[in-house]
């Protein structure tokens, strides 16, 4: 009788440890598929799977809180895809680009936003819905030339979180980035609106945050400088470190 009470005892406490053993990640969720993500390129073998951590067999998840600008949304089992100097392959491109994204997890989607660098070229809403798998944009990267890396970004609408993809890209076939004329700081609309800011006179000094006119000169460091292209400046587009902008007279 002890026998089979002991047997009935440990029959009746399997059940109790299947419910509780974790059965691993449920891995979800989505990822840019084409062009080759740096998640896609992992998951097909581009990259040495030494190389790419988690990402070679979890291309979906790299998932951090909403507003970063990386490729492994700060997680670190996803960490090499923030890594410039593996060998990822580099997609030719024009001045339009269209991606798809391929989904294991058809979240409620905010909406998606592409950076490149702090300007965002791209914006799709969501509208809350879950999207179509897969689902395909095109994206206008005007401004832009030579290699780039490009965040999208994927929002989700009921939870803090958002899903990264890197692409790597090489716009025109060209070479040196121009800086941009426009920097987008708001929601959508893309464009950043500048009625708050005035041009200076001629003959001012320059400053960060400040909209300038094609022919327009300003004082910076002791020179002159004429503005080759109209813009918006921000801090880093002094004079003397953007020629594309700025012309020392």
């Amino acid at each position: 009788m002890k026998l089979m009470r002991k047997a009935a005892l440990l029959m009746a406490a399997v059940p109790a440890i299947v419910l509780i053993t974790p059965v691993g990640s449920a891995s979800a969720h989505g990822y840019v598929s084409s062009p080759a993500s740096r998640s896609a390129q992992c998951a097909r073998g581009d990259i040495s799977v030494d190389l790419c951590g988690q990402a070679k067999y979890e291309p979906q998840s790299a998932e951090g809180p909403k507003g970063l600008r990386n490729c492994s949304g700060g997680n670190k089992d996803f960490g090499p895809l923030d890594n410039d100097g593996l060998p990822w392959k580099v997609t030719n491109t024009g001045q339009t680009l269209s991606l798809t994204w391929t989904f294991t997890a058809r979240h409620a989607t905010r909406d998606y936003e592409y950076f490149i660098g702090g300007t965002r070229v791209g914006y799709v809403a969501g509208n809350n819905q879950q999207p179509n798998n897969p689902t395909t944009h095109t994206i206008n990267l005007g401004g832009f030339s030579g290699r780039q890396k490009l965040f999208a970004i994927w929002n989700i609408g009921d939870t803090v979180n958002a899903f990264y993809s890197c692409i790597d890209l090489n716009i025109n076939g060209g070479g040196t980035t121009p800086p941009p004329t426009t920097t987008t700081t708001t929601p959508p609309p893309t464009t950043t609106t500048s009625s708050t800011t005035t041009p200076p006179p001629a003959g001012g000094t320059w400053a960060a945050n400040t909209s300038y006119a094609t022919g327009q000169t300003v004082t910076y460091g002791g020179s002159t400088y004429r503005c080759r292209q109209a813009h918006t400046s921000l801090t880093g587009w002094e004079p003397p470190n953007v020629a594309a902008l700025w012309e020392k007279i």
